[in-house]
């Protein structure tokens, strides 16, 4: 049985305030244009009302890690166990933390049947001493690697090194794993409905990204970071806000973002009179152009109050400077589209911080 994704069809959209739609709708079309319209930028632009979230095939688009070809005849091949556990601790290595539904959708593309091959890949794990549970969301375990497992993938060249990656486990036992379980949600509905469920950019996905300014204490982690360049910049970065942070709070962290993306430092050779420039572009993402476009994304409450947050998002950050994007993450997973509630302009923004004091 092949693994279909939980999408429905879009219901009749509620009233909407006044912001734009972004481009970055699901692409369509043969496999070369899905790859095309992923790497490369489809700058924002409106859209009308008129377009609607596409109900194609990205719906049920394959998610799944590279596997063996399916045999003639249209048998199915059973996973092989050793091939499960690699992919499992493939995937958790780029998410941290995921439960059996979840490396189920990915790496055998079954929903039912699936789970059983990861859940007893899962328990090998555990016993290797690879893996562990640490609590649950709802019923599901979820699962994260132990630091043997982030050194086997390390030792074995699987993934870019990530020498300050923490396993997830303090996070799940503290009771924040229901979070982490969303980004990854978030993750893999993104390259499902948005990459064209291309399975080889999960290993371009990191979590829990640290943006730091030391001379100013500006400190935030990004819940996720994906790695796929597009003609204008290195990254996209990823918030999700799973309802349990107030408004207000949710505004400042995407404040934040511009606080970061405004902050200048002073360059010059000694005896010159030097310039400013800004400090991510110096520092962070320097192959960029425009500061990394931000995806918000909000999902732990019904949809309809998920439009209300969504609409006091919008409102809370106008002005804003930098490009931002939001989305729910039922609307996400149903491949509809990003409304954009936020332009880069890096002129008003320069105005807008100080300039960095020189030597």
């Amino acid at each position: 049985m092949t693994y279909a994704s939980s999408a429905r069809h879009p219901e009749p959209e509620p009233r909407r305030p006044a912001w734009s739609r972004g481009a970055e709708r699901p692409p369509s079309g043969p496999e070369a244009s899905a790859v095309s319209s992923a790497v490369n930028d489809s700058n924002v632009v409106p859209i009308s009302a008129a377009h609607t979230a596409r109900q194609g095939a990205s719906r049920h688009a394959d998610t799944s890690l590279p596997s063996p070809e399916t045999p003639a005849k249209g048998k199915r091949s059973t996973p092989t166990a050793g091939k499960v556990r690699a992919d499992a601790l493939r995937m958790l290595g780029c998410v941290r933390i995921a439960t059996v539904r979840q490396m189920a959708q990915v790496i055998t593309e079954e929903e039912s049947d699936g789970r059983s091959y990861v859940r007893r890949a899962m328990v090998e794990l555990a016993e290797f001493g690879l893996a562990e549970t640490n609590g649950k969301t709802g019923k599901e375990r979820i699962w994260n690697l132990t630091v043997a497992g982030q050194k086997a993938l390390a030792d074995g060249n699987e993934l870019p090194p990530r020498p300050k990656a923490g396993t997830g486990a303090k996070a799940v036992r503290a009771g924040f794993g229901p979070h982490a379980v969303a980004v990854t949600d978030t993750i893999l509905a993104y390259t499902d409905t948005v990459l064209a469920g291309r399975r080889e950019y999960l290993t371009d996905w990191q979590v829990e990204v640290n943006h730091a300014i030391k001379e100013t204490g500006l400190s935030f982690n990004t819940d996720a970071v994906l790695a796929v360049p597009t003609k204008t910049g290195e990254v996209r970065l990823f918030e999700l806000d799973n309802g349990t942070m107030s408004q207000a709070r949710l505004a400042k962290e995407v404040w934040d973002y511009e606080r970061y993306a405004g902050h200048r430092v002073w360059e010059g050779a000694r005896g010159t009179i030097g310039g400013t420039f800004p400090f991510w572009q110096r520092h962070r993402y320097t192959r960029s152009k425009t500061f990394p476009r931000l995806h918000v994304v909000l999902a732990g409450k019904a949809e309809h109050l998920l439009d209300n947050r969504l609409q006091a998002l919008t409102a809370d950050v106008q002005g804003i400077t930098i490009a931002v994007w939001v989305n729910t993450l039922p609307r996400l997973k149903r491949g509809e589209p990003w409304y954009e509630i936020g332009v880069d302009d890096p002129d008003r923004r320069r105005a807008r911080y100080p300039e960095a004091v020189g030597r």
